[in-house]
């Protein structure tokens, strides 16, 4: 993916805080639950519930939000296209991880099953 330092700043400046709630509304306009949804972010950052809880408090960055996490050795499964973009292209580390979690957050609220949205 060709990005811009544009979009990629863009990202990095976003808060966590303010994009949660539209995962949330997503995967339970779905059918799915935010147990499900915290199961995902588990899987890939290594937060908890709790965790996620207070990162959203702290209104923590994109850029703190990743910088923190523990990404799965197996994010790099992640395939497919978000936002326009091939996931496995995408050139910027912190870009790519925020477009892991908006793949795999997708792939929850169109019904896949939790053991192919997970990479196991």
């Amino acid at each position: 993916m060709k990005s811009t330092s544009h979009h990629d700043e863009r990202i990095a400046k976003m808060t966590f805080a303010s994009v949660y709630p539209h995962y949330v509304v997503k995967v339970e306009k779905k059918g799915r639950t935010i147990a499900e949804l915290h199961q995902v972010i588990e899987w890939l950052t290594g937060y908890d519930k709790m965790k996620v809880q207070q990162l959203i408090e702290a209104k923590v960055t994109f850029q703190e939000f990743f910088h923190k996490a523990v990404i799965n050795p197996n994010a790099h499964l992640i395939t497919g296209v978000i936002c326009g973009y091939r996931v496995e292209e995408i050139e910027h580390p912190l870009t790519q991880q925020a477009r892991y979690l908006d793949k795999l957050i997708d792939e929850l609220a169109k019904g896949r099953k939790m053991e192919k949205i997970l990479r196991t």
